[in-house]
């Protein structure tokens, strides 16, 4: 005859014990990685970050919520408890209590999940993952039942009640096994301790601070840091970050690449750099695999790409971020992609199709077409808009971007300008001394030419004497806010929605009568206004503005989906099933607008690039002017 109460015992501190060790192994593998500053301050912020922030991404999804909250606070009050009441001996009744009740709600949870994978989304991995709810039930069932055997005191002794105390420990060793060797396996509930690691010593902490974090780290170029070639380049924390991955595949259902049938779907992106982590050959991934792209092994001392990448996966992705805004374990699958393109640019140069080209440009015209700087702003010569010289002074210099080369962008240009003119505002150009901002050199990962671009053009803009910067182009605006700062270059940058909407509000445009019988419109967000800045509210006050009511495609805001046009993969142009701009289109045809309303000039000239009859293209700028009273 035994005793459940010391049996208990002695499977909490077998299973601390295995649990440490298993954390003790994977913490070796993530110290492959290199050395990464991380304030310890995080371990500290990590309830808060746990509690608040993650579950404000969680939150998007309030059925898993509730079961995550349900299953995940239970067993976490359960072993909290389990550990006082039998680790430490002290055989309390009121703690039994507890414990139970802890079971109780760790079930509840437990069953939703079990509910949840009856009928799964497609998404969502299968093979382990479809074990975890049995497992979770398991423990749940067999600490319920340990609770009530040991409250019940005298009673235990009988035959019943030892055949009871079995069933018990079975069904905890099953439930338990799960976390205490999942974690040093590798299995699903190996994302309990990552996860929770990923928080604390998150690449990002400026997430945290109620900051959108979306600029790059530059490279060292001179201690010959080009980028992450093997697993083991990467930060050990990064490696600690795709560990937290619990496989749930909404960064799959968010990526415009995965849904046009190109190589890439980030949940396997991350899944990759997993396998080649723990140096393992990925057939234990149980989920959807990159379209057409069979499952490869790897190992951490191999090339990535020569082993688990398929080198069409990496080009496909446009870095709109949708599966970073969308990820509940706030991952940056975007980073990954830059680090591994950065290395392959910088060490080989082979970028597929017009990416070479484009590059080629760059280095040689500073401008991504080729064009003579001296053209930029030949739009412009009727619209007194003076280009300004070193030493002159101007309230708002515009800079247009490589969009000012385009004619049909030409016309938004104009429009902009008129507007600005009507609003009283003294803006100038600088012309011919206007360079590329650098931000397609840095997506396709050619970190020496976004540098050398960024410093030249941080050094003329010191030249003249400007109270504001403003733009355009959402990828202009990105790179003067959030990538020059760390090269010296901090200036005020507006997009000219922001500019335009406050123009508005301060009753500075004067506007013709709203007028009865306006077209119906949608808009269309731009991922780098949107998803990299966080503003989706400006282009539509300046919509409301006007006397334009917007009529919202499902993918909207934060979650709108890409043109097709950022991270260069215009440029790289990786086959699929279909076309990016094509989907977007269709998503805009299934509002009944007549019209499209953008923000960007690459988005116009993706969307106008859609063949067939659609809804015509208007830029944010063209509408304003059209009400324009002068």
């Amino acid at each position: 005859m035994f005793s459940l109460a010391h049996a208990l015992t002695g499977l909490f501190w077998l299973g601390a014990l295995l649990l440490m060790l298993g954390l003790a192994r994977r913490a070796s593998l993530w110290r492959q990685g290199q050395a990464a500053t991380v304030p310890l301050s995080g371990l500290i912020a990590m309830p808060k970050r746990y509690f608040v922030d993650l579950h404000h991404v969680v939150a998007k999804d309030p059925f898993i919520a509730r079961a995550h909250v349900a299953t995940a606070g239970g067993a976490v009050l359960l072993l909290l408890l389990a550990g006082v009441n039998y680790g430490l001996m002290l055989y309390q009744g009121w703690l039994d209590a507890l414990v139970l009740a802890a079971a109780v709600l760790m079930f509840g949870g437990a069953m939703m999940v079990r509910a949840r994978r009856k009928n799964p989304p497609a998404r969502l991995s299968k093979g382990p993952w479809n074990r975890l709810p049995k497992s979770l039930l398991a423990f749940s069932v067999g600490a319920g039942l340990a609770a009530l055997l040991t409250l019940a005191g005298p009673a235990t002794g009988t035959a019943l009640a030892q055949g009871l105390s079995l069933l018990v420990l079975a069904l905890m060793v099953w439930g338990g096994a799960e976390l205490a060797l999942g974690i040093g396996m590798g299995g699903p509930m190996k994302h309990a301790v990552a996860g929770l690691l990923h928080l604390a010593f998150h690449p990002r902490p400026e997430r945290f601070r109620g900051k959108r974090s979306t600029g790059l780290i530059p490279l060292k170029l001179v201690d010959k840091d080009y980028g992450v070639e093997k697993p083991k380049d990467f930060a050990w924390n990064r490696l600690l970050s795709f560990d937290a991955c619990v496989q749930c595949g909404k960064c799959e259902a968010a990526c415009p690449a995965y849904a046009a049938g190109q190589p890439l779907n980030p949940k396997k992106l991350i899944q990759d750099m997993v396998t080649g982590l723990a140096s393992g050959d990925g057939q234990g991934y149980a989920g959807n695999p990159h379209p057409g792209q069979p499952l490869k092994g790897g190992d951490a001392n191999q090339p990535i790409l020569a082993g688990l990448l398929a080198p069409e996966t990496l080009w496909s992705c446009t870095t709109c971020r949708a599966c970073v805004q969308e990820c509940p374990m706030l991952i940056e699958h975007v980073d990954t992609v830059i680090s591994l393109r950065r290395n392959v640019t910088l060490t080989s140069g082979v970028v597929p199709n017009k990416g070479g080209e484009a590059l080629e440009n760059l280095r040689n015209t500073d401008t991504v077409g080729g064009f003579p700087l001296a053209a930029r702003y030949h739009w412009a010569v009727d619209l007194n808009v003076p280009v300004l010289k070193p030493g002159e002074c101007t309230d708002w210099l515009l800079l247009a971007g490589e969009g000012a080369f385009e004619m049909r962008y030409q016309r938004a240009l104009r429009s902009l300008i008129k507007v600005l003119h009507a609003a009283g505002l003294k803006v100038a150009v600088l012309g011919a001394a206007e360079r590329d901002c650098g931000d397609l050199a840095r997506r396709l990962g050619d970190e020496a030419t976004f540098q050398r671009l960024a410093k030249e053009n941080i050094a003329t803009l010191a030249q003249y004497r400007f109270k504001h910067i403003v733009t355009p182009d959402p990828h202009v605006f990105h790179c003067l806010k959030n990538e020059y700062s760390a090269f010296g270059g901090v200036y005020d940058v507006q997009h000219h929605s922001q500019l335009i909407d406050s123009l508005l509000k301060a009753g500075a445009v004067p506007l013709k009568p709203a007028a009865g019988d306006v077209p119906r419109t949608t808009y269309h967000d731009p991922c780098y206004l949107g998803r990299y800045n966080g503003d989706t509210d400006a282009p539509r006050n300046v919509f409301k503005g006007i006397g334009i009511k917007v009529v919202e495609m499902e993918r909207s805001g934060l979650q709108s989906r890409c043109c097709g046009w950022g991270g260069g993969a215009s440029f790289t142009d990786i086959p699929g099933k279909k076309r990016i701009p094509d989907m977007r289109m269709d998503d805009i045809r299934e509002t009944g607008a007549e019209r499209v309303a953008v923000a960007c000039p690459n988005c116009t000239a993706m969307l106008e690039g859609v063949v067939g009859q659609r809804p015509d293209v208007v830029e944010l700028a063209e509408l304003v002017a059209e009400q324009l009273a002068v």
